[in-house]
């Protein structure tokens, strides 16, 4: 279904660093430790953002094609992108993989589109949620799924899964002694053709939350980063929120310091020039 067997795995590995299961021989099984290690590795190395659609580029989400942006062009991506490429990566060493379709719930009590992708990966009949592409805020290893209510902590950061009606499954996280909806979704299962649709509301409706300003997000164990427009956001885990005002000219610098992206240089030129036009 994610095309997996046309994805270069041994590319993808290396882009993301991976180094195998703490204490394992190295060998990639379909089990719960390697889904452990990619996961935390894919979040750890691949930046989320939607330069490509401030750009006015289309989204194309073929394998290769995301791919050659993140894996070879060593770009980041947003959710439909993030996720496809560890979908394909997971179903090529053998786990079974299905797609959901998510409401953000991180904007108040607006109910919003269902526009966000995530995973379901089943291991030995139990299920996971995985999601490498909801930013900053986002799990950076699997959540478990059969255990609604059970507190799931990473590093310093706390998730739970919360069951609701109809069978509708929701991510929080804790933050100041406040359980946050991050996002909900339902047991419908989600096709790659389905994203498709998803990823051209997202890439060009007039309302969608990526048009017209730099998102660009990184999760990580000591902080995590979100530069939304002209503003940088840090969140800590002790419920510490830092913010800082950006200058056009501090971009390109800042977006290789704060999340590894470096862009080329008619890439980088345009989105300077976006950037500038906001003025």
């Amino acid at each position: 279904m994610w095309s997996g067997d046309e994805l270069d795995l041994d590319a993808y590995l290396a882009r993301i660093g991976y180094e195998g299961p703490v204490g394992g021989d190295g060998e990639l099984r379909p089990d719960l430790a390697t889904l452990y290690a990619v996961h935390r590795a894919h979040t750890g190395a691949i930046t989320f953002e939607n330069l490509d659609v401030l750009l006015g580029r289309s989204v194309e989400l073929d394998v290769k094609a995301i791919e050659g942006k993140l894996v070879h062009g060593r770009r980041g991506g947003y959710c439909y992108e993030q996720n496809s490429l560890l979908a394909a990566a997971l179903e090529r060493i053998g786990f079974e993989v299905s797609g959901r379709g998510a409401r953000n719930r991180t904007r108040g009590d607006s109910l919003l589109a269902v526009t966000h992708a995530v995973l379901v990966v089943t291991v030995e009949g139990e299920p996971w949620l995985c999601d490498a592409g909801f930013g900053h805020q986002g799990p950076v290893e699997p959540v478990p799924l059969a255990r609604p209510g059970a507190e799931v902590v990473q590093g310093e950061w706390t998730y739970a899964v919360r069951a609701e009606e109809d069978g509708i499954l929701a991510l929080s996280l804790l933050r100041e002694g406040t359980w946050r909806d991050l996002y909900a979704f339902s047991p419908q299962c989600y096709h790659p053709v389905d994203y498709v649709v998803l990823n051209h509301y997202s890439s060009s409706h007039p309302r969608s939350a990526f048009l017209g300003k730099v998102v660009v997000q990184l999760p990580g164990d000591t902080v995590r980063r979100a530069l939304v427009g002209r503003e940088l956001t840090r969140l800590y885990p002790d419920g510490r929120t830092e913010r800082q005002s950006v200058e056009p000219a501090e971009l390109l610098a800042l977006l290789d310091r704060e999340f590894g992206l470096r862009l080329s240089g008619r890439d980088a030129e345009e989105l300077e020039r976006i950037n500038r036009a906001g003025d």
